[in-house]
C-alpha cells in the first residue's frame, strides 16, 4: 500500500478545530489498571485496562472526540460480562495525556499502543486474541492498524465511524482534500481481517448510508453490520445495549467447533 503524506493534516489551524482534548482521571476502579506508553520524547499516553481472563479476547479501544478513557469506568465491565478484556487508550492531550493532538501522531501513536499492549499481554501471560475499536473519531486510529498491523490483530470493530476524514480537511484547497480523502477510502477499502459495524439508524453526525457503503467496500470476506433501529450518534448503547454487545460477543468468540 502506497504511503501517504497526512502532514497538511496537522497544521495547527485544523488541529484546532478538529480536536476536543478535555483534561480527566479517575480514581482506578476496582479490577482495574491503570497503564502508561510512551510514544515519544516526554510524550505519555495514559491507559485504562479492564482485564477479566487471561484466556479472553481483549480489545484495544479508541473512543469519540471529546472522551476520556475514565469517561468508560462505567462502560468497561460490561465488556467484561460479555469475556471481553478492555483496554482504553487517551490521545495526546486528552485524560493525563501529555502533548497535544494531531491526525499523524494519532495514527502513529495507536501502533505504539498496540505493540505496548501486546507486550503487556503477553508478559502477563495472556493467550486470547486482540481486536480493535474504533468510535467515531476513534475509527481513525483502528483503520490505521487494521489496514498495516493486520497481523497483529484478529478483527475490526466500527461504531458510529465512517470512512472520510471529515473536519480535517476543511481548510484545505479542495483538490488536496480530494487527493487526501481517496487515499483513505482505498485504505478503509483494502482491510481484509474479520470486521464488524455497529451504527445507528438515524445518526445524523456520520449518516448510516455511509457507514453501509463502508462496510460493503471491505476486501474483507468475513463482515457483519449491526444497525440500531431509532438510534442516532451518542445513543446506541442506551437504544439497542442487548444488541450491541451481543454483536461484539459474537463477533470476538471462537467459532464452535462441531
Amino acid at each position: 500500500m502506497v504511503s501517504v503524506d497526512y502532514s497538511p493534516l496537522d497544521k495547527p489551524e485544523i488541529s484546532m478545530n478538529s480536536f476536543y482534548p478535555r483534561r480527566n482521571w479517575t480514581t482506578t476502579p476496582d479490577g482495574a489498571e491503570d497503564h502508561t506508553v510512551t510514544v515519544a520524547d516526554v510524550v505519555d499516553l495514559s491507559c485504562r485496562f479492564f482485564p477479566v481472563g487471561q484466556e479472553n479476547p481483549t480489545i484495544l479501544f479508541f473512543y469519540g472526540n471529546g472522551e476520556t478513557a475514565p469517561d468508560y469506568d462505567n462502560i468497561a465491565p460490561l465488556y467484561n460480562q460479555i469475556g471481553v478484556n478492555f483496554f482504553v487508550a487517551d490521545y495526546r492531550g486528552y485524560g493525563r495525556s501529555d502533548g497535544s493532538p494531531a491526525f499523524r501522531s494519532m495514527l502513529s501513536d495507536a501502533r505504539e499502543v498496540l505493540a505496548a499492549l501486546r507486550q503487556t499481554l503477553q508478559a502477563s501471560g495472556y493467550t486470547g486474541p486482540v481486536f480493535v475499536m474504533g468510535r467515531s473519531m476513534g475509527r481513525h486510529a483502528a483503520f490505521e492498524l487494521a489496514a498495516y498491523c493486520q497481523e497483529h490483530i484478529q478483527g475490526l470493530i466500527i461504531e458510529s465511524g465512517r470512512p472520510t476524514l471529515g473536519q480535517f480537511t476543511q481548510g484545505l484547497d479542495e483538490e488536496q482534500a480530494r487527493t487526501l480523502q481517496a487515499a483513505y477510502e482505498d485504505k478503509v477499502r483494502s482491510i481484509g481481517i474479520p470486521v464488524l459495524v455497529i451504527h445507528g439508524e438515524i445518526d445524523t453526525l456520520a449518516p448510516v448510508q455511509e457507514a453501509v457503503a463502508m462496510f460493503q467496500g471491505f476486501k474483507s470476506p468475513d463482515k457483519r453490520l449491526l444497525t440500531i433501529p431509532g438510534a442516532g450518534h451518542n445513543d446506541l448503547l442506551y437504544l439497542g445495549i442487548n444488541e450491541y454487545f451481543g454483536a461484539i460477543r459474537d463477533f470476538v468468540s471462537p467459532p464452535q467447533q462441531d
